[in-house]
């Protein structure tokens, strides 16, 4: 079972990987793009300790190990939403500052629409990891001991996840590829990356929010899909431009 574990973890990541990698028309090196989804997959640990520490020190938690709808639970709605969007700003911000650092400088780096597809691939690897963390938790041996039908329940309900989350990141991290590479185009003017991260952020606590508030999946479906166009029409944007 740690095999379909790791086979749930890692499926939702690679697909969305191979979609996005074809809307570049000048494909980046092989060995770069498997840098920068490694490089994603390394900073979740320094996500995972910044949020922890917002949980300990902002909200007074004594530990980091509680679900963000637990966690909201003992939380007045004011403070919940200010931990959402702590949360979801800490993960955009490691996310942009991993991709800054990997390949600012590259020379494979001339395209703006090389922007949006490093803050894919890097979003893609921040992603595995979660989904890697959620697989290991849900299969574990006490699970696998209550029978097959809670096994397929449990692999149901982590496809959705992986598939909803997986998601989210793509393209929360591609808005904020697209303002990079405007920030790029504009000589440096830093709004437009500010803008970036603030819309990111902003989707992305929205998605937790719907997610805790709703058990119907089908806001947040609806959410990603509106969103996915305009990250595409992003792309199209991008095409064909050199920086």
């Amino acid at each position: 079972m740690v095999i379909l574990a790791i086979i749930l973890g890692i499926l939702p990541g690679f697909a969305w990987l191979f979609f996005y990698l074809r809307e570049d028309l000048h494909p980046e090196p092989k060995g770069l793009i498997a840098f920068v989804f490694v490089a994603g997959m390394v900073v979740t640990i320094l996500a995972f300790f910044a949020q922890c520490f917002a949980f300990k020190n902002f909200f007074f938690f004594k530990s980091c190990d509680v679900e963000l709808d637990v966690a909201l639970r003992n939380l007045h709605l004011f403070s919940g939403i200010i931990l959402i969007i702590i949360l979801a700003l800490i993960e955009e911000v490691v996310k942009f500052g991993a991709a800054y650092g990997v390949v600012n400088k590259k020379t494979d780096f001339n395209e703006p629409v090389d922007a949006m597809i490093y803050m894919v691939v890097i979003a893609l690897g921040f992603a595995t990891v979660e989904n890697l963390a959620i697989a290991n938790k849900i299969l574990d041996h006490k699970l696998l001991t209550m029978g097959v039908t809670t096994v397929g329940d449990a692999i149901k309900t982590i496809s959705i996840r992986f598939i909803g989350a997986t998601l989210l990141h793509a393209l929360a991290s591609g808005t904020v590829g697209y303002y990079w590479a405007k920030t790029i185009r504009s000589f440096g003017n830093k709004r437009y990356l500010l803008l970036g991260l603030f819309l990111a952020t902003g989707l992305h606590a929205f998605f937790n929010y719907l997610i805790i508030k709703f058990d119907d999946r089908i806001y947040t479906l609806v959410l990603l899909i509106i969103v996915g166009f305009l990250i595409i029409g992003d792309f199209e944007k991008l095409k064909r431009r050199s920086i």
